[in-house]
C-alpha cells in the first residue's frame, strides 16, 4: 500500500513517516522544500515537491496514492485560514477527484465547543466537510503534544528562566507524538475506524502547575513562575486584531484562552484502544517523557564537563610550581 504524507517535516508528521516505514507502506511526502525534507528520503520516503494551497502540484503527488494522511497545519508565520481550510479545501477535493477514498485527518479535541477560537472553527469545518464529500475518512482528535512542553517548561527550569503560566490552566491530556502515529497508521489498517471520529490523548490531563511541579522534581531545581490573567490575554488579543500583522497574533492569543479556561481537554480513550487493536500500557507517560529528556540533559552535561576538566589537565603551564 502506498500512502502521501503531507506536512511530513512536521513535530507529527515525521513520525507519520518514520511509523509508516517501519510498518512496510510506501511512503510519498508533498513537501515545499526538498532540501528541508531530506531526512525523509533518508529514511526511505519518496518526495514530491508541491504545495497543497496549489491545486496545480497536487495531481502528480496523488498518483498511485491508496491513502492519504493529513498532518499538515499552519506555521506561526501562516494565516490559519488559508493553510486549515483554504489549503485543506484544496487538498480533499484533489484528494476526491483523483479517486483516492481513505483520508485520515489529525484534528483538536472538543473543536465544536470553541467555534470563536480560529483554528478549532477551522479544524471541526474541515471535520464536516470531510463527512459531507463522501471520503472514508478517519478524524483523529488531539490535544497537545509532549514535545511542545519541552520548550514551553523544561528549557526554562533548566536554564533558571521564568515559565510562564495564566492563573488558572486547562489540565490537558499530553501525548507523544510517536504513540499518535501509532493511531494514524492502525486507522489504514483497522476498518472499523471508517467515516469516524475518535479522540486521541494521553494517559492523564496535566495541569501547568503539575508539570511544574513534576519538572522541579525531576530536575532538584525550583521554578520561576510568572503568571499571566486571563483578562490581560483577551486584551492582548483584542489589541492584536487592531493590526494587520497582529492577525495570526491574535488567533494564537485565542487558543491559548482555551487552555486558560480551566476546562480539561481530555477524553475516554479504553474503548478507542479496543478499537485500534493498540495496548494503552504501551503508550508513553509525561512522567516517563520528562524523564528521559532530562537523563539524556544530565548525561550530556556530564560529558561536558568531564571533557572540560580532561582539557584543563593536558594544558601546560610555562610557570613552574612552587615547592
Amino acid at each position: 500500500m502506498k500512502l502521501l504524507v503531507v506536512g511530513g517535516t512536521g513535530t507529527l508528521g515525521r513520525q507519520v513517516v518514520r511509523q509508516a516505514l517501519d510498518q512496510g507502506y510506501q511512503v510519498r511526502c508533498l513537501v515545499r522544500n526538498l532540501r528541508k525534507a531530506s531526512f525523509l528520503k533518508e529514511w526511505g520516503a519518496e518526495l514530491i515537491k508541491g504545495d497543497f494551497c496549489d491545486e496545480k502540484t497536487l495531481p502528480p503527488a496523488l498518483e498511485n496514492i491508496e491513502v492519504v494522511i493529513d498532518a499538515a497545519t499552519a506555521r506561526p508565520t501562516d494565516r490559519i485560514k488559508d493553510i486549515d481550510w483554504d489549503g485543506k479545501v484544496k487538498l480533499i477535493q484533489a484528494v476526491k477527484a483523483a479517486g483516492i477514498d481513505r483520508y485520515v485527518f489529525f484534528s483538536i479535541l472538543n473543536a465544536k465547543d470553541y467555534r470563536e477560537v480560529p483554528l478549532m472553527d477551522v479544524k471541526y469545518c474541515t471535520e464536516k466537510f470531510l463527512a459531507e464529500i463522501g471520503l472514508n475518512y478517519t478524524v483523529l482528535q488531539l490535544s497537545g503534544f509532549m514535545q511542545g512542553l519541552i520548550s514551553q517548561y523544561a528549557v526554562p527550569i533548566l536554564d533558571n528562566q521564568a515559565v510562564w503560566i495564566t492563573g488558572e490552566s486547562s489540565p490537558v491530556a499530553y501525548m507523544n507524538t510517536q504513540d499518535v502515529a501509532k493511531f494514524a497508521i492502525r486507522a489504514v489498517e483497522v476498518p472499523g475506524t471508517e467515516k469516524q471520529t475518535f479522540p486521541v490523548v494521553g494517559t492523564k490531563a496535566w495541569s501547568g502547575e503539575e508539570i511544574i511541579n513534576l519538572c522541579e522534581k525531576l530536575t532538584d531545581k525550583p521554578a520561576k513562575i510568572a503568571r499571566i490573567s486571563l483578562g490581560l490575554l483577551k486584551f492582548m488579543r483584542r489589541f492584536a486584531r487592531f493590526f494587520q500583522w497582529g492577525q495570526n497574533t491574535a488567533d494564537r492569543f485565542a487558543f491559548a484562552e482555551v487552555l486558560s479556561s480551566g476546562k480539561p481537554l481530555n477524553a475516554d480513550m479504553t474503548p478507542v484502544y479496543e478499537i485500534f487493536g493498540l495496548d494503552s500500557k504501551e503508550t508513553t507517560t509525561l512522567e516517563g517523557y520528562l524523564q528521559e529528556y532530562f537523563g539524556r540533559i544530565t548525561k550530556k552535561l556530564k560529558e561536558i564537563d568531564y571533557e572540560k576538566n580532561k582539557n584543563k589537565k593536558k594544558k601546560k603551564t610555562p610557570f613552574k610550581t612552587s615547592q
